[in-house]
């Protein structure tokens, strides 16, 4: 059996090709899943898609259409698909329940630590052998206060460095994580976060009810002087206001690794191209923002474990059996 994969990176596809050796032979494509391509995938029963896949009413009827079965998908999150429109159409979903959470962890520090320090500023200016000092002065961050919006996997990886660099926790999510407990973490309402937090990372997966979790009253609340990195979904962030907070000369830094409409444009080449997204071309205009294209994932371990886990779920509905990353059809 051939499985098809859209949206596959450079880097992926040997990784994704020695995965599959031995068990079934795969084609990776470059292009991703959208109502444009999705006629590519007619007489393929198992199809592999990326974060950035668009799996909606319309895809997923010609997919159906031509005869695949199962949809399993690169990524944990899966605020792309709609499963209610999979399980009318006899469609498997699957994702990947878990994978390395030091990897995005430690990106969603990265960020912050280049905001602060004004790393991507002061390597600009040493290539123009400019190497003044003005502009440049960050803060340490021990004994400063971060925040932690979602303390599963990641917001437990995240806090840990944060208690290493000698941090205030506090932290915020539907249930009290007992590692993050031990580590000094107070839980709080956003509120209090949004009021005492020097630095505010999120880590929660976007729902409807953690759509724009960061709005502009949230904003507002904020410290002027605070930094804030989002390494999870773009959609967390109403980044309206946030560019207008930014115009008003508020916060320190801004770390963004998504983008709520980066469908589109992220993962692929953009840079001879217009880029009509207004608010995308202001928020990079910016000195105190970096955003990256949605690579906090992407470390050698974590890719890895995405492929060795679809690898899996593809042989496991071949086999005819079902684990915790299946998501359609759902457990009665």
């Amino acid at each position: 059996m051939e499985i098809l994969a859209f949206g596959v990176q450079a880097d992926e596809k040997p990784l994704i090709e020695k995965a599959f050796e031995g068990h079934h032979d795969v084609r990776c494509l470059d292009v991703f899943l959208d109502e444009d391509t999705a006629r590519i995938a007619a007489g393929y029963e198992i199809i592999s898609t990326s974060v950035n896949a668009n799996l909606d009413n319309r895809v997923l009827q010609t997919l159906a259409a031509g005869g695949t079965q199962l949809i399993a998908q690169r990524s944990t999150g899966f605020n792309n698909i709609d499963l209610d429109v999979a399980e009318r159409l006899g469609l498997t979903v699957a994702r990947v329940s878990y994978y390395s959470p030091y990897s995005v962890a430690e990106f969603a520090w990265t960020l912050a630590m280049a905001v602060n320090r004004r790393i991507v500023r002061a390597s600009n200016r040493t290539r123009d052998f400019d190497f003044r000092l003005d502009g440049l002065m960050g803060r340490d961050l021990r004994g400063r206060t971060v925040g932690v919006l979602g303390t599963g996997k990641i917001g437990e990886a995240f806090t840990r460095i944060a208690h290493g660099f000698g941090m205030h926790l506090l932290g915020w999510d539907v249930a009290e994580n007992p590692a993050c407990l031990e580590l000094g973490m107070k839980y709080a309402d956003k509120d209090r976060i949004f009021a005492e937090a020097d630095l505010i990372s999120l880590h929660v997966p976007l729902l409807p009810a953690t759509q724009h979790i960061i709005d502009a009253a949230a904003l507002r609340a904020m410290k002027d002087d605070a930094i804030l990195v989002n390494s999870s979904r773009g959609g967390l962030i109403d980044t309206e206001a946030l560019v207008g907070e930014l115009r008003a000369g508020r916060f320190a830094g801004v770390g963004l690794d998504v983008y709520e409409a980066e469908a589109g444009l992220f993962f692929q080449d953009k840079s001879l191209a217009g880029i009509e997204d207004d608010t995308l071309a202001r928020l990079v205009t910016f000195p105190n923002v970096v955003v990256t294209s949605h690579q906090a994932y992407y470390t050698a371990d974590a890719v890895g474990q995405i492929i060795d886990t679809t690898v899996q779920n593809v042989l496991d509905h071949l086999a005819g059996r079902r684990s915790e990353n299946v998501l359609v059809p759902r457990i009665p």
